[in-house]
């Protein structure tokens, strides 16, 4: 069994904003629910965003192309979300799936999801607040609506995890079971392999502890991490309040990247 979700080896932070000058090579690999769009109480509450649309556009335009959106949701719902050609690069379900101007790529999906589909399932029907979403490489059952809930849900995600060899994905307010292979830094990494992205200073931005690999990757690779929320120990070298204070920075950055 593989578990992640912990950030206990971190020291606790107090860390600054990042600063609105940042390399003239940057690339930014950002996060979705609680980074670019608020966390909503349904993951289907989160839809396409004009304002974010046009951000990621400048963006987009001001680090020719080296904009990539690191996430937990499949590369289906990033799309329903970002549209089609919103984004060229995405690194979806934490890196099993991804897109890039040369194609698509997804892993196969274990077969130990078919027993926790069951379970999971079953446990979600016990409880209206419950909500299981299934993103075929991997299942996340959420307990936001029902806090209440959190240990039967950790529980039962534990021990399917012990049974059938899936990784346990622990978030904020959600247990996830998924195909072992690819994490939020191990996809920094491929991507940073990309023609766009070569020799580029990795940025990654994010909330969840899910985004802590994607903090560690970028400082080993020459760049850094911006925590998006409440004080934590953390990875990261910066902080930011929440969605609204990261479109503000990204605002200023690409203006001093422009003018």
């Amino acid at each position: 069994m593989t578990v992640y979700g912990s950030a206990a080896r971190l020291a606790p932070s107090d860390l600054p904003p990042p600063p609105i000058k940042i390399p003239s090579n940057s690339a930014l690999f950002l996060d979705l629910d609680g980074t670019l769009a608020p966390i909503m109480p349904r993951p289907d509450d989160v839809g396409p965003d004009a304002a974010r649309a046009a951000l990621l556009a400048r963006l987009r335009a001001a680090l020719n192309d080296r904009v990539a959106v690191v996430s937990g949701r499949s590369l289906d719902d990033l799309s329903r979300i970002l549209g089609t050609d919103g984004v060229a690069y995405l690194a979806a379900v934490h890196g099993l799936e991804r897109r890039t101007p040369a194609g698509e790529f997804r892993a196969e999906p274990h077969e130990g999801l078919l027993e926790a589909r069951d379970i999971l399932g079953e446990l979600a029907r016990s409880d209206r607040g419950l909500l299981l979403e299934d993103k075929h490489l991997s299942l996340a059952l959420h307990y936001r609506n029902t806090p209440s809930a959190a240990d039967a849900v950790v529980e039962a995600a534990e021990r399917l995890a012990r049974q059938t060899g899936l990784v346990l994905q622990l978030g904020d307010m959600v247990a996830e079971l998924r195909t072992p292979g690819q994490d939020k830094g191990s996809s920094v990494a491929a991507l940073l392999r990309e023609p766009a992205f070569r020799g580029a200073v990795p940025i990654f931005v994010g909330d969840d502890l899910t985004d802590e690999d994607g903090f560690a990757a970028a400082a080993r690779l020459g760049g850094f991490g911006v925590l998006v929320g409440a004080e934590r120990p953390t990875a990261a070298t910066y902080r930011l309040e929440g969605p609204q204070a990261v479109h503000a920075w990204l605002d200023a950055a690409v203006q001093e990247m422009t003018r």
